[in-house]
Parts: C-alpha cells; structure tokens; sequence
C-alpha cells in the first residue's frame, strides 16, 4: 500500500463496494440458470443464448436503442438551442435561467414522470392548449400510453442533462477568442461555425451520452406512460427481477445495456477530446 494516501484507498473502498461488487455479481447471476423457480448454481451460458436467440427480446432491444436515440437527437437539437439562448443572455438572467434549469433535477422522478402524464392526458394540459386554439376538434388519445408518450416523456424529463454540459462548454469559451474572430472579418454566422461551434461540441457530445444512456436505461416512464405499446428493454429488465423472478435472466438484460452503456461512454469519449482524429 505505500504510495497510496489514506483517503485514495477508502475512495477505492467506496467504489469497489457499492460499483464494483454489485456489478461483479450481476454478472455472476447471468450465468446461473433457473429451474423450477429456483436458482441453480452451475454456470452456463443459456441465458446469453436466450437472450440472442428470442426475437421478442431482440425486437425490443432494437426498439429501445433507436427510442434512445430519438430522444438523444431531439434533445441534441433542442438542448443547444436553449444552452446558446441562455449562454447569449447577460451574466445575471444567465445565471437565474441556469438555476431554474437545474430546479427540476432536485424534484422526485415519479413526480416529474406523473406531470408529464398530467400534460399528456386526455384531460391534460397540452390537449387543452390544442382544443383551445382549434387545433383539435376533440382530446387527442394517442400523446399517452404509447411509444410517443414515451419519447416525449424522456425528452422533457432528460433535457437538462444535455443543457447543463454545453452551458459548461460555452462559458469556457473566452471573449478574447470571440474577439479575434470578429477582428479577422468573421460574421456571426461564420464564428458560430468555425469557433463557438467546434468548441462546445464537446459539450454537446457529453449531453448527447447522459442523454442516450439515461433513455436506453430507463424502465420508469415506459411503465407510468408507455402503456402496452410502449414496452421497452428498460421494462423488460424490471419484470425479470419482479414479476418473473428470474434474476438471472434480468442480470443478462442488465449486462447488455451495460455494455452498450460502456461503448456509448468510450465514443462520446473519444468524439469529445479535441485529439480524437490523432
């Protein structure tokens, strides 16, 4: 242990017992097989091979990833639009709107989950607004139990993880910088292009992965607002370790979005450092 400060190893302690152990033993649950509704502790490698082999699982699988990636696109898009809105503003309404932003972080999940059912309801808020301009003759049942709850649900809920990073990146970039652009003849279009852009793209990318992760992940809102039709993997995972009570089945489910979460991470990684192309 010489060489390692005490406060490096109750860090590693720390780690190794609420991240690396509990991941450690999901993975061991994979490989144990269920009969008669009990756990047999003789590794095997049938749970993989269900998992690959059912087309129900693959299907959902499949869906759930392009969902992910829906929500982070959207987001994407709006969560710069927001961050530059807010980044253009003065330091002191910058700084009201940034908090404001991250308010809703603080709220309870399932609160937030069942306003957004309340917005989407029949009787809900958004239909309201509909009927109220002439947009709709009569409440529109399809913005809840489905898919499109789903997508809609997440990207509210998920928009401040994409906001918060690029607001980092843009306040890293100094005025200075911004005033060299301008002195060598650059239109805002074109700083905006070839500086403010490149620069908080990093930003962006980070936001883009809390974003698909948190979305490929998620079982709560697919189960308050996602109805039937918006089963996803996130769901799937839940009813193994609940309903099924197949843990290692549930632990094969887990281990493959955390794969995916570990490759997603590893990208966003590598797109994010400026010495990527290297």
């Amino acid at each position: 242990m010489t060489g390692y400060a005490p406060g490096a190893i109750v860090l590693w302690a720390i780690c190794a017992l609420f991240i690396l152990i509990p991941l450690a033993s999901f993975l061991a649950y994979s490989f144990l097989p269920v009969v008669d509704n009990a756990i047999v502790y003789e590794p095997t490698l049938d749970n993989f091979a269900n998992l690959f082999s059912n087309s129900s699982y693959r299907t959902t699988f499949l869906r759930t990833m392009l969902l992910a990636f829906e929500v982070s696109v959207f987001n994407f898009v709006l969560g710069y639009a927001t961050a530059y809105f807010i980044w253009r503003r003065p330091p002191a309404w910058r700084n009201v709107l940034v908090i404001a932003l991250a308010i809703p972080l603080l709220m309870s999940y399932i609160i937030k989950i069942y306003a957004m059912r309340g917005v989407l309801g029949t009787n809900g808020l958004l239909n309201s607004a509909l009927l109220a301009f002439g947009l709709a003759d009569e409440p529109v049942s399809a913005l809840l139990f489905n898919l499109t709850a789903v997508r809609i649900t997440l990207s509210v809920v998920l928009l401040p993880f994409m906001v918060l990073p690029i607001c980092v990146a843009l306040e890293r970039i100094t005025p200075q910088v911004l005033q060299a652009a301008a002195d060598l003849g650059a239109s805002e279009i074109q700083t905006f292009r070839w500086v403010i852009l490149p620069l908080s793209l990093p930003g962006a990318i980070v936001g883009a992965m809390f974003t698909f992760v948190l979305a490929s992940g998620d079982f709560l809102a697919p189960e308050l607002v996602g109805g039937i039709e918006g089963f996803t993997f996130g769901r799937l995972v839940f009813s193994q370790f609940g309903l099924a009570f197949n843990w290692p089945l549930g632990a094969a489910l887990s281990v493959l979005l955390l794969v995916v979460a570990l490759a997603v991470i590893s990208v966003a990684r590598r797109l994010s450092n400026p010495r990527w192309q290297t």
